[in-house]
């Protein structure tokens, strides 16, 4: 029986080209049929807070536009003829091979198309995203492997104490992951680390992946994103990884975050004390600031709130909102189709999300069945709705307050702005705010 989704949050696993638009000077080359490339570009950028191509996203991709004929004689010959063409028009790093799901049903040989580049010294890797094998956070992980497996390859790891590879929010599908990386970066560098976060403006660039093997130690900074990448480099570089699967929002979270972070990595307490002295210094001064409001607000705010988002980004949020700023949670939706196997572990963290509270989680990936659960839930309640521009009627239906921060991202332009840190939980905290005043009357 076909099952259709209403109100689809992510996309499916060839969207990890925009995994590689994130990386500098690095160009992805689709073999894959015509449009494929065009609709994931607005779907995970114009659509994500209208971000643009970047360096070689877009309408700059190369793609070999597959058609019958390939079906029937095979598309390798055409793959051979666009990548020639894109190592004759387009100046990249790294250039990173991508099939559809045309390519991977027909079972064209695209390692060893891409292998004769290879032997001949060329900056290429390949990686089999047919659209079929799931979403593109999967997508994201199997062109990480791809890059770590064929680019950095196989070398002897040089330890270098205090450096750290990052795993962390998705490019793109974090509407404000350029943002979120810097400041995790930031943070981390704080307490005496070095720092590769590979995507990005904040990022070396491919510097950083060839240094992957010397880190001291990999960070898994989200629930179930990057821990088989971390798992991978593990059994090939003898790394060790640190899973904190809450992505740190607010000053209690990132003070625990920072603290478990330095203890993992050897670093002198008093180091981390000194920087977290500092931060929460800063962050606690618009706290207090801000006491007057709270107080005089406190019974028109929403009586309980909604993520409909990935799980990084709900646990992160649904952790600050009750612990620090004291609203209710209401059921908490997980939309990134994530892997059962991980389920129990999202759930534990929202059943013991705080010594008082605990939430329920939902995973569901139908937009439409969300709204409808949700419409049951509140009664005559006011909620926050913490969700995508699909959920803007149903916020305005139940005389709600809302707030864009989950794909699509269509009302918003999205820079640098970021919610993780000290800083962040400051943002989110005007940003929740400003929706709840902006209806105020």
């Amino acid at each position: 029986m076909v099952k259709a989704v209403e109100q689809p949050r992510h996309f499916c696993t060839l969207g990890a080209q925009q995994t590689v638009v994130a990386i500098k000077k690095s160009i992805p080359i689709l073999h894959s049929g015509p449009g494929c490339g065009v609709k994931l570009f607005r779907g995970l950028s114009t659509d994500s807070g209208y971000q643009g191509i970047g360096y070689g996203g877009g309408s700059t991709i190369p793609c070999t536009n597959t058609t019958e004929r390939e079906v029937v004689f095979g598309g390798e010959k055409r793959l051979k003829e666009v990548i020639d063409g894109a190592f004759q028009v387009l100046n990249a790093d790294l250039f990173v091979v991508l099939t559809g799901c045309t390519a991977d049903i027909v079972g064209d040989d695209i390692g060893q198309v891409v292998s004769e580049y290879q032997y001949e010294g060329k900056p290429i890797v390949y990686a089999e995203t047919g659209g079929f094998k799931g979403t593109n956070l999967k997508g994201h992980e199997i062109v990480i492997k791809a890059i770590v497996d064929q680019y950095v390859g196989d070398v002897k790891p040089n330890v270098e104490k205090g450096l750290v590879n990052l795993w962390s929010v998705v490019p793109y599908q974090d509407p404000f992951w350029t943002g979120d990386l810097g400041e995790i970066k930031k943070l981390l560098e704080g307490i005496g680390l070095k720092v590769n976060i590979f995507f990005g403006p904040d990022s070396e660039g491919l510097s950083e992946w060839k240094s992957i093997p010397n880190a001291q130690f990999n960070l898994v900074l989200h629930p179930w994103v990057g821990i088989d990448t971390a798992k991978h480099l593990e059994k090939k570089y003898g790394i060790p990884f640190l899973h904190y699967p809450t992505l740190p929002v607010g000053g209690k979270e990132t003070t625990k975050f920072l603290r478990e972070v330095g203890k993992f990595a050897g670093i002198d307490e008093e180091i981390v004390e000194k920087f977290i002295r500092k931060e929460e210094e800063r962050y606690y001064y618009y706290i207090d600031r801000a006491a007057d409001f709270f107080v005089e607000f406190r019974y028109d705010l929403a009586s309980s709130f909604y993520n409909i988002n990935e799980a990084a980004y709900s646990l992160g949020i649904s952790k600050f909102l009750i612990n620090e700023l004291g609203i209710s949670p209401g059921v908490q939706y997980i939309t990134d189709d994530t892997p059962e196997k991980y389920q129990e572990l999202i759930r534990n963290e929202f059943k013991n999300i705080s010594p008082y509270k605990s939430a329920e989680v939902n995973f569901e990936v139908d937009g439409g069945k969300i709204s409808e659960e949700i419409r049951k839930d509140i009664g005559n309640n006011k909620p926050i709705i913490l969700g995508s521009s699909w959920d803007r009627d149903l916020i305005n239906e139940l005389d709600g307050f809302g707030l864009n921060i989950a794909l699509p991202v269509q009302h918003r332009l999205v820079m640098n702005k970021h919610y993780v840190g000290y800083s962040g939980g400051l943002t989110l905290t005007e940003d929740i705010y400003t929706a709840i005043l902006d209806t105020y009357k």
